[in-house]
């Protein structure tokens, strides 16, 4: 192998054994995250970024061959297999969810990549510079990772979104919260224009504080604003093309929070993916009475959307009723934003309701 003709034997059988140990631990650990995207998040592109990591990392290993690592693998002189080893691994074995082992693996390949490209530079400096490279690959990779994990579980199955404006008083902005968490609705957005930054943080705090009241799972996002959306303690905020950017919004609130972002062409839902945002709004796809457009992509970027099958989950908006519903979910997307059309129902809970069996029933 390039670059070790002056190594010291023993040296170089003991950095190949730590190669090898590490080798074993990043490709498991890979594995362990692959296998979440897939079948916890659901999630195609992911799923096939962790596949492609995990060739391409065998790939790079190439020229210090498996049979070179077996050769030097010796576990009987190996401290880290002792019985009390063992005993510590089994005190580990106790874990609370399937997030946190995604998390906890997804820490160890970052570790394990670390100690290869530092051990394979005395035996191959080409191998240590491809696994370097991988090892930015797997920042990003982890960092879009964990970009689905903040209230993720929630998110996913998320596929009914209201959309709330401030209300004449807070007695009826509170009843009408009350009555969408009630009639069980999974996200709640407020949007809400025409308020000054304390009267809206007042409002925000109010919804905040009926969810946590009700112990309901409902998200809350906050259109706009992620430094009242961080006051106020939202799971989010939502923005749109002409707003801040969703590396700017996670300056303001850090990678633990929801960012939603408003696509109106299949470039820009690529680009929120590419930018990692939590979900995206695909419109508007009607005309609506609380916003004005001048363009409307309609149902045909709702197809888009649905055949290219992004990595994050995508909700129809604009002008959505439950006549329109059927021809929304034609088009694959099975999740949908929805304003006027139940917040100005007669009958709330019922409104939610027959929209809730629509989505389930496609879904």
């Amino acid at each position: 192998m390039p670059g070790d003709e002056a190594f010291d034997p023993n040296e170089r059988l003991t950095a190949l054994r730590i190669v090898d140990v590490n080798v074993n631990r990043a490709s498991e650990g890979l594995r362990v995250v692959e296998e979440y995207c897939r079948f916890v998040l659901s999630d195609d592109q992911l799923t096939t970024r962790c596949k492609s990591l995990r060739d391409q990392f065998h790939a790079a290993l190439d020229p210090i061959s498996r049979e070179k690592r077996l050769l030097a693998r010796d576990t009987s002189t190996d401290v880290g297999a002792t019985p009390v080893f063992a005993e510590t691994i089994g005190r580990e074995i106790s874990v609370p969810s399937l997030e946190q082992i995604a998390i906890k693996n997804g820490q160890r390949v970052k570790e394990a990549l670390r100690a290869i490209e530092e051990y394979c530079k005395p035996l191959d400096p080409e191998v240590a510079r491809d696994v370097g490279m991988l090892r930015y690959q797997w920042y990003n990779l982890e960092r879009d990772c964990q970009l689905r994990l903040p209230a993720g579980q929630a998110l996913a199955e998320s596929r009914l979104y209201v959309l709330v404006n401030a209300g004449r008083s807070e007695c009826e902005f509170a009843d009408r919260i009350q009555s969408l968490i009630e009639a069980g609705v999974h996200v709640i957005q407020l949007r809400e224009k025409s308020l000054d930054g304390r009267e809206l943080l007042a409002r925000a705090r109010l919804l905040r504080r009926i969810i946590d009241e009700s112990q309901s799972r409902v998200l809350f996002i906050l259109n706009d604003w992620p430094d009242i959306a961080v006051l106020a303690r939202a799971d989010g905020v939502h923005v749109g093309q002409d707003d801040l950017s969703v590396a700017d919004v996670r300056r303001i609130m850090g990678n633990q929070m929801i960012v939603g972002v408003s696509t109106h062409t299949i470039e820009q839902a690529r680009q929120a993916v590419l930018d990692g945002a939590n979900y995206i709004g695909c419109g508007p796809t009607f005309p609506s009475w609380t916003k004005h457009f001048d363009h409307f992509p309609g149902l045909e970027l709702l197809r888009q959307v649905a055949a290219e099958s992004l990595s994050l989950p995508a909700f129809a908006i604009g002008g959505i009723t439950r006549e329109y519903l059927a021809d929304v979910l034609a088009t694959g997307l099975v999740r949908v934003a929805v304003a006027g059309a139940i917040t100005e129902a007669a009958d709330i809970r019922s409104e939610v309701s027959l929209f809730l069996t629509a989505l389930r029933q496609r879904a």
